[in-house]
């Protein structure tokens, strides 16, 4: 039998000057604390003015009261709402009063996360749903928004409930052959084993694809602007940012360090990084700036190699653009695109339709190098089935299609190898289950959840 949880109590609004600010109260048996905060019946969904007082009677707050009883509320317990007057100070002293009130109950401090957490685990919500809860809030484009919110309906879930379900069932096909041998069943022929293997392997491919595309959506890529000095890496940052963000001068090695802004396009984030121009130097803080420069490279989703196309002689250029890759090939930087931009058209009569073409200055190509930014990135505009994953998502999705394309190997091998065909079936549905949390340590789960805002 599982044991009492203490009743929790945190501000579930942001902390700071507002309008409006929430207080919420969840645990088993709440009504004790109700009937202190009103002297009237409160009837579940009901909103209730009262007045909060403190031990002397004096009025701390004045607002509305809403009871969720359970199993009906976010948590699946008794939940209590106070939405009160949304300064620092007040809503501080509401909390304090209500644990002092709650004090017989054991009324506590929410640990962060603690709310969405005692919702996945009265099954109110899975795992997925309660990451997207996280994801909604701090989501920072609309497709990140409309993304979220599919997960937290529970699409996403619906999809890994869907391939565990498919999996479970061809196990339960391979351990009745492997329990009646002696019937003699085909089954590689009568179960259709190949067949079904295949459904489930497409439609993994398929949530790993859109998983992906949401983890972009999410996480967004480290752009990189490298190059010779001069070349219009700053007038490129200032392009993309549109404004002023980088000093802009005729003289070369103007930037010494990393420059860092965050832009986005068709909804994903894109970390854009202005480099020291790469060069031999003996300014020690140039020097510096072009060994952050070298790191930053190496840390780069897309490294954007500028040229100055006004210039005749591309020797120096060509030298460190292969530089730079080799650079990437001893780091094997296999997942990095490097893009070559060919700066300063408009100081130019000539064109290449090989070549990526822009002016920093007057803006000409920015459009066709952001289609190339988007498309070394693998974007896919305009598509409504984006799962805004996460790490670990992306992870277990990657292991579950790894053991399912091993499984293929012992499914090739006949009934005499349906044992180990059987045991990476396994394995994938486990590494799905912990999408979703069914199958997925305790340690694990307090790691994820403490990651999120007290109050959520």
């Amino acid at each position: 039998m599982q044991a009492k949880r203490d009743p929790i109590i945190a501000q579930a609004t942001a902390v700071g000057k507002a309008g409006i600010g929430v207080v919420r109260i969840s645990g088993e048996g709440l009504s004790p604390l109700l009937s202190l905060l009103s002297h009237k019946p409160i009837n579940p969904r009901e909103t209730n003015l009262i007045h909060l007082r403190d031990e002397n009677h004096q009025s701390i707050d004045q607002g509305l009261l809403i009871f969720f009883p359970a199993p009906h509320s976010f948590t699946g317990e008794d939940v209590i709402e106070f939405h009160g007057h949304g300064g620092v100070l007040v809503m501080n002293l509401v909390v304090q009063r209500m644990m002092e009130l709650g004090k017989s109950l054991r009324l506590r401090l929410a640990k962060p996360g603690e709310f969405s957490e005692r919702a996945f685990l009265n099954n109110k919500i899975d795992l997925a749903q309660a990451e997207a809860i996280a994801d909604l809030i701090d989501a920072n484009s609309i497709a990140a928004i409309k993304s979220a919110n599919r997960s937290l309906s529970g699409e996403f879930s619906k999809k890994i409930d869907l391939l565990v379900e498919q999996l479970t069932h061809l196990r339960m096909l391979v351990e009745a052959t492997l329990d009646f041998p002696e019937e003699e069943i085909e089954f590689l022929e009568n179960a259709n084993a190949a067949q079904q293997w295949q459904t489930i392997y497409d439609s993994l491919q398929e949530v790993l694809h859109a998983s992906k595309q949401g983890a972009l959506l999410k996480n967004g890529a480290r752009v990189v602007l490298a190059g010779e000095p001069n070349v219009g890496k700053s007038s490129l940052l200032n392009q993309l940012a549109q404004q002023e963000i980088a000093i802009v001068t005729p003289i070369a090695g103007t930037t010494r360090d990393r420059i860092k802004e965050e832009i986005y396009l068709d909804g994903i984030p894109l970390h854009i990084i202005d480099t020291a121009g790469l060069r031999e130097s003996f300014d020690e803080v140039e020097k510096l700036g072009i060994e952050r420069s070298w790191s930053a490279i190496g840390d780069a989703d897309i490294v954007l190699f500028l040229r100055d196309a006004s210039k005749n002689d591309q020797a120096e250029s060509d030298l460190l653009l292969q530089e730079i890759k080799t650079s990437m090939e001893s780091y094997h930087l296999q997942s990095t695109h490097l893009i070559e931009v060919w700066n300063k058209k408009d100081q130019i009569n000539r064109s290449d339709e090989n070549k990526l073409y822009i002016s920093a200055k007057t803006g000409d190509g920015i459009e066709s190098l952001k289609e190339q930014l988007l498309l070394a990135l693998g974007w896919e505009k305009h598509s409504d089935n984006v799962i805004l994953a996460r790490e670990r998502h992306l992870d277990s999705l990657k292991t579950a299609l790894e053991h399912l394309e091993l499984s293929k190997k012992y499914l090739s091998l006949g009934n005499a190898s349906l044992e180990l065909f059987a045991e990476e079936l396994r394995i994938a549905q486990e590494e799905l289950g912990e999408i979703t949390g069914k199958l997925l340590p305790d340690e694990l789960l307090g790691k994820i959840f403490s990651s999120f805002c007290i109050g959520k």
